[in-house]
């Protein structure tokens, strides 16, 4: 699976991370793309962050990497999100890491799936923590609560299946 990360975003809705970006931007990406390494340690997924450099940018868009994931710096007066949006309609499976509800309808509309940065910071404690996320045991109780009600005909309330959309996204989150 391929993880597309909105960069500065993630940063600005991550507590921990926007203490780091207090002291400076740089340093906000630097442990960034720390913690982002050590998460690709233990999942081993394609994983690409993107950054706005469309201020003070180059000419050119910026690819670089660093400990196996792919670091991309917008060109001046490109935005990251126009990187991102670029890189979803390729068609390949992929995961964006957004709070920016423009990029995540433009992501579901190409057959995507969006995690807000709050969830993903989130599921970045609880991986380096070594737990499993809350999510993740709500929706297998969901699943096995539907599967309990094979055994009768007569259905008793609203159904209790997640539609195939949710079950699908849940699908991919469980992945990470």
């Amino acid at each position: 699976m391929n993880i597309i990360i909105d960069g500065y975003n993630l940063i600005r809705q991550s507590d921990s991370l926007r203490h780091f970006e207090r002291q400076g931007l740089e340093e906000g990406r630097t442990e960034l793309i720390r913690r982002i390494i050590q998460f690709k340690k233990a999942r081993r997924h394609r994983i690409t962050i993107v950054f706005d450099g469309w201020e003070h940018g180059s000419d050119r868009e910026e690819r670089y990497k660093e400990g196996g994931i792919t670091i991309i710096f917008s060109r001046r007066g490109e935005t990251a999100d126009d990187v991102i949006k670029r890189m979803v309609t390729r068609g390949a499976e992929c995961l964006v890491v957004t709070s920016d509800r423009g990029i995540a309808d433009a992501v579901t509309r190409h057959g995507g799936v969006a995690v807000s940065s709050v969830e993903f910071d989130m599921k970045l404690h609880m991986i380096s923590l070594g737990m499993s996320a809350p999510h993740e045991a709500a929706g297998e109780d969901e699943t096995r609560a539907a599967d309990d009600t094979r055994g009768t005909t007569k259905k008793k309330g609203p159904a209790k299946r997640l539609p195939k959309k949710k079950r699908r996204q849940a699908a991919r989150l469980r992945k990470l």
